[in-house]
């Protein structure tokens, strides 16, 4: 009788913690969300990752954005691995923290078991621009210049980062020799490109725009998988005949795993819902990207697809992280 007696405040204690989760999830939001950046202030990543929170603050919850930049986004990213699964902790989720940083080396956490994908927010192609020092107006004849020209023609590539690891993705797609010189300031190597000391880089167009519809600085080709409404002209690499080789940026919002279902779907059905305002979109498109709309499920598909590929890349090009 004693150890029947003793037994129920376990009992109790286990129907307890069954009962919490769907509680919690359907009383979600009951306090302030955090959504964690992995970016400084003020950036592209930052300010995409404030629209956003703002939508979520009028939709579903007070949402504020907490900055943890360093270490090439590693660090916020495992603050949120390791915070708890109840969805007032999220992460501001990227390419670069989700798979080029684990391409790049060892870091501490899982970047596909460890998080709940909820929802993508936008997508941004890689493209070829060259400066003045390039004589080429289409891509088939930038290859052949640069067959031409076997490590003689530079490209601005900081050692690990997005950018580097595109141009070594072109490079053994077309079995062309340009040669990476490292840049730890990206705007600095858009003016070297822009004056001639430097013949291209391969980025997303977010930061180039207006030097692109100045006739500054031209995109020969795209390597997203369509074209985009930001620079419609550019095509594609299948479209001009080359190697279909695809290499996109993606950002979007994801939480600890374990978070549950129901506060998952709550979630990604807001940030849908915004991607559909034409506000966000123009927003979107003055960074030089796309919206971007999945599911949870698909979002956690394109994550197990994309860190195997950027780990090949970096992999076969013989690039760390510093």
């Amino acid at each position: 009788m004693h150890r029947c007696m003793r037994r129920w405040p376990l009992l109790l204690l286990a129907a307890s913690c069954h009962v919490a989760t769907p509680a919690a999830a359907q009383n979600y939001p009951s306090r302030v969300i955090k959504l964690v950046v992995p970016f400084a202030a003020g950036g592209q990543p930052d300010t995409i990752a404030r629209l956003f929170a703002q939508h979520l603050s009028a939709t579903v919850g007070p949402t504020i954005i907490d900055n943890h930049p360093g270490a090439n986004t590693t660090i916020g990213t495992a603050l949120v691995a390791k915070a708890d699964p109840d969805g007032y902790t999220l992460l501001y989720a990227s390419a670069s923290s989700l798979s080029l940083a684990p391409a790049l080396g060892k870091v501490d956490y899982d970047p596909i078991n460890g998080f709940a994908p909820i929802a993508t927010f936008s997508t941004s192609p890689f493209m070829l621009i060259v400066g003045p020092t390039v004589p080429s107006k289409t891509a088939p004849e930038f290859v052949a210049y640069a067959k031409s020209r076997p490590g003689k023609l530079n490209f601005v590539a900081p050692t690990g980062g997005p950018p580097h690891l595109a141009g070594e993705l072109f490079k053994r797609a077309t079995g062309i020799d340009i040669v990476p010189v490292s840049y730890r300031m990206m705007n600095q190597g858009f003016t070297d490109v822009m004056s001639g000391q430097m013949d291209l880089v391969f980025d997303g167009p977010a930061p180039l725009i207006p030097l692109l519809q100045e006739g500054k600085l031209h995109a020969l080709v795209s390597l997203g998988a369509a074209r985009t409404s930001v620079l419609p002209d550019v095509p594609t690499m299948k479209e001009v005949g080359l190697p279909d080789v695809q290499l996109s940026t993606w950002n979007g919002l994801a939480a600890p795993a374990g978070t549950p279902q129901p506060i998952i779907d709550k979630l990604n059905a807001a940030i849908n819902s915004a991607l559909k305002s034409p506000e966000i979109i123009a927003a979107l498109a003055r960074f030089g990207s796309e919206p971007l709309s999945m599911s949870p499920r698909e979002f956690s598909a394109m994550i197990k697809i994309e860190a195997p590929k950027w780990a090949e890349i970096a992999r076969a090009s013989g690039i760390k992280g510093e």
